[in-house]
């Protein structure tokens, strides 16, 4: 007579079987859920903050905001904890933080100085050592590019980005060139090229003042710039300051930050349109395609987009127009998650992939079983 530890086996086997299928479907349902629904966001909160440029901080985990008044650089962890990194009050009273880079082989944070009008013109780079907040220096930039301040209206320092010799470049939004400033701060023009001007503007638009804009470093040894009055976006050596329009058939209206992605992908944000454009090149940036965008909250007025860890993208919500134009009180502010449906779409379908495979696998493997313990079966009879 057969044994009933053999034939309790198959009954063990099929609800296995059974418990198995039932969790990879329920799996399956959390994944696309989760790829589905709202994305995470960061509060945090900062009394007067309106902070206008985001950065990542690798080493520190955390990001690095600037802000309208505070003459700060505040960290923000993923918890939304607000911790004063870097204060500066020997800066002039009431100027502005805006773009910021942060310069991992040097340890260093690289943050735009600018003073709004009716403030008297200031515009610099500063650099900060992370570990200590020690000012490494401070340099003046001006229309003249001899690293002395000339008062010029024509100068609205804004954003930066820096490459892996420490060099920074910094737009000039007013005056439509950009400024080199290598690891000791010395200043120069890179980039005055006349490609940046050959394009009409309308001046109707309340940000027609504001050319070039967003800066990202591209490690093969060039720039891409966005010019957010007229949308286009420029490919620039960073050597000689050679410039060239990018190719697309669409213009980037209002296009603020941009930053780059490990695997080639760009992003561009806009706080007059209120989209996050994702853009790849097939080319070297010769001509690029806008292959998905994201609306984002036009309310929060989204300055700036950083990537994070894990290539995760985010944005800015700092309210800085509320804080220029309404004198705010404001004290809470947002950095969000903006993912890519287009992506996340094929994420979603490899998963499922995935699990039919796994699924396959282990049926195949319970087959397996159930034809070796029949063998059993058959011996013991």
């Amino acid at each position: 007579m057969p044994s009933n530890r053999l034939y309790s086996f198959p009954s063990a086997a099929a609800a296995t079987t059974t418990t198995t299928i039932l969790f990879f479907l329920l799996f399956a349902v959390g994944i696309s859920t989760s790829l589905a629904g709202n994305s995470h966001v960061i509060t945090f909160r900062s009394p007067k903050l309106f902070p206008e440029g985001i950065t990542w901080d690798p080493k520190g985990q955390h990001f690095l905001v600037g802000s309208l008044r505070h003459r700060t650089i505040s960290a923000v962890s993923d918890a939304g904890v607000v911790e004063t990194l870097i204060s500066d009050p020997s800066l002039p009273e009431n100027v502005t933080v805006l773009g910021l880079a942060v310069d991992s082989r040097n340890n260093r944070v690289l943050a735009v100085i600018h003073a709004l009008k009716p403030l008297p013109p200031f515009n610099a780079l500063a650099a900060y050592d992370l570990r200590s907040g020690q000012r490494l220096f401070l340099s003046l930039l001006s229309s003249a590019g001899n690293g002395e301040s000339d008062g010029s209206d024509e100068t609205i320092a804004n954003d930066v980005t820096v490459d892996f010799k420490g060099n920074a470049y910094v737009t000039n939004s007013a005056g439509n060139f950009i400024w080199k400033v290598n690891d000791k701060g010395e200043a120069r023009i890179l980039s005055n090229s006349p490609r940046f001007t050959e394009h009409p503007v309308d001046r109707e638009p309340w940000y027609s003042f504001c050319g070039l804009n967003g800066i990202a470093y591209v490690s093969s040894g060039y720039l891409l710039v966005v010019q957010s009055n007229t949308g286009k976006m420029f490919k620039v050596d960073a050597e000689d300051g050679t410039a060239r329009l990018v190719l697309m058939k669409e213009d980037l209206i209002g296009g603020d930050a941009v930053v780059l992605r490990s695997d080639g992908v760009v992003l561009v944000v806009s706080a007059v349109t209120g989209k996050l454009w994702f853009l790849k090149s097939n080319d070297g940036w010769g001509e690029a395609v806008v292959f998905d965008q994201v609306d984002v909250d036009l309310e929060g007025y989204p300055t700036s987009v950083v990537v994070g860890e894990r290539d995760r993208a985010y944005v800015l919500y700092g309210y800085m127009k509320e804080g220029v134009f309404e004198n705010s009180e404001r004290e809470i502010f947002a950095i969000e998650e903006v993912r890519s449906p287009k992506e996340s779409e094929g994420e979603n379908v490899w998963m499922y992939v995935m699990l039919g495979v796994g699924l396959v696998y282990f049926l195949y493997w319970r087959f397996q079983m159930g034809q070796l313990v029949k063998n059993m079966d058959k011996k013991i009879n």
